[in-house]
């Protein structure tokens, strides 16, 4: 049974940094797409970041160059390293994993203060 369980969510100030992390079990990471998406209120989801099997990192234009998507294999989890936070950002963050389908974490809540 794949699970993923994110954690390190909160409450942080505009400016200020903060690290996802999702635990994954039920599979390995590796060889494995990997992807952030995150749901503002009153908003539909939205695509954050992913990092190919291969390697390669996308990013939302809204994030890039704040935002870095990462996993370690040996721990089997991937991060997401979010720097110069804005209130814009404040949402509830899914991680994902790509197999046959697509599996989900349940949700880790980000709140950025102005």
């Amino acid at each position: 049974q794949v699970q993923l369980v994110e954690s390190g969510g909160g409450l942080v100030q505009a400016g200020g940094s903060m690290r996802l992390s999702c635990a994954v079990s039920g599979t390995t990471l590796s060889n494995l797409a990997i992807r952030w998406h995150r749901q503002a209120p009153g908003k539909q989801r939205e695509w954050v970041a992913d990092m190919r099997s291969s390697g390669s990192t996308n990013y939302a234009a809204s994030v890039k160059g704040r935002f870095t998507i990462s996993k370690d294999n040996a721990k089997n989890t991937m991060y997401l390293q979010m720097n110069s936070l804005e209130p814009e950002d404040t949402a509830v963050y899914y991680c994902g994993i790509t197999r046959s389908t697509i599996y989900w974490g349940q949700g880790i809540q980000v709140t950025v203060s102005s």
